[in-house]
């Protein structure tokens, strides 16, 4: 019998998160792991008079293709990405993971290929997605939903330690799951959330500093805040915009040293700093997995530049669990993101690599808005925003 749960989460992503149309094509993608989430979000589609387009995919095939494809097949672009990426109206994305560190032995200099040939896919998926957010700013761009969301496996629940169902519960509380009606209560947040999207907007410089040596300056200025709710992420919980590029400081100047571990693609690299200068990382550090951070960051010209900036919103979140589709939601953080930028926050930065990194402010951590101090500790100073 499928874990009810799963129906509640299925309901709130078509229902809520995309809002999913009689008429419109819905690709649902992910690993076969996840079937039991898949079918049911293919059932909640059906539902909803709209046209499932699954795409189940395979890590072990993926596995093989990163070990075994030539530089041509892994420079490849996929024509039928591409055709989907242009075509669908929705997309429900499914990450479900049976080996999380399956990609760490592949030479980084093949990941950071496969990387740059997705981008044109990539950025067709952000324009079409920036359409949808911010309409009249794309003109003739046909608009694009979509949410991405994680299947628990037994490879996620170890990696945070956990046992499976404790694992679930976890994920599933993240999400409000446990809530009669999820949806409402993500619609309550949005409100919260919007206060503090209110106050940033106009906002020049933001200031973040930790007491693990983070001083790291952002530019912000005529740049849009995106307030998110479980409409694209789920769970959610977060705030962000992206750094402008174009100002006359670069946009980014100081030091990053994020908290956790970051992972990408499988792998891992820990004790990442990063040093930025007119908008640029001029210099990389990392006690484990340098040489893939080094070769991520020299996949193209965009990526070592900052894509986004966000701050961390959601309190049900607590604990690090080497997953960023939860870390970079724990309230009382910061992620900075290197690689594109999305378009409707006004960041045009482009690259195949899209890496959000994360930063713990709940230990001696501020956050300054144009000389104004407005989180300390992890918490937003004003009683009426999230976490206090």
């Amino acid at each position: 019998m499928r874990d009810q749960r799963l129906d509640k989460l299925a309901d709130v992503l078509v229902n809520y998160s995309v809002k999913v149309q009689p008429g419109q094509l819905v690709r649902i993608r992910g690993d076969v792991v996840g079937t039991n989430l898949l079918e049911a979000i293919y059932e909640a589609v059906l539902a909803a008079g709209a046209h499932p387009l699954l795409r189940i995919s395979s890590e072990a095939c993926n596995d093989i293709f990163m070990q075994s494809a030539s530089e041509g097949q892994l420079k490849h672009i996929d024509p039928i990405a591409m055709a989907e990426a242009e075509t669908i109206d929705v997309s429900i994305s499914l990450w479900a993971e049976v080996n999380t560190k399956s990609s760490t032995r592949v030479d980084p200099k093949r990941s950071g290929m496969a990387s740059s040939a997705r981008k044109p896919i990539f950025e067709t998926f952000m324009q079409r997605a920036a359409a949808a957010e911010f309409p009249d700013q794309y003109p003739g761009v046909k608009p694009l939903k979509w949410v991405g969301t994680l299947f628990p496996t037994q490879a996620n629940a170890q990696d945070a330690e956990r046992s499976l169902r404790e694992y679930e519960d976890f994920v599933f509380k993240a999400g409000y799951l446990d809530h009669d009606d999820p949806a409402a209560q993500w619609m309550k947040i949005r409100e919260q959330q919007q206060r503090v999207v209110d106050y940033l907007t106009g906002k020049s410089l933001i200031h973040f500093q930790a007491a693990n040596g983070t001083d790291l300056k952002v530019n912000v200025d005529d740049m849009v805040w995106v307030n998110c709710a479980g409409e694209s992420n789920f769970p959610d919980g977060e705030v962000f915009t992206g750094p402008n590029l174009k100002h006359a400081d670069g946009g980014v100047n100081g030091v990053v040293r994020y908290s956790f571990p970051a992972v990408h693609n499988g792998r891992e690299v820990h004790d990442i700093e990063l040093t930025f200068k007119q908008g640029r990382v001029i210099d990389a550090k990392a006690s484990k997995g340098l040489d893939f951070l080094e070769a991520m960051l020299d996949q193209d010209d965009g990526a070592r530049s900052l894509g986004e900036i966000a701050i961390g919103t959601n309190y049900q979140v607590t604990e690090y669990t080497k997953n960023t589709l939860f870390d970079e939601k724990i309230g009382g953080t910061f992620h900075a993101a290197v690689g594109a930028g999305y378009p409707e926050t006004g960041n045009s930065n482009q690259s195949g690599l899209h890496w959000d990194m994360v930063c713990d402010l709940r230990a001696g951590g501020t956050i300054t808005v144009d000389g104004e101090v407005i989180s300390r500790d992890g918490k937003f100073v004003f009683d009426e925003w999230p976490g206090n």
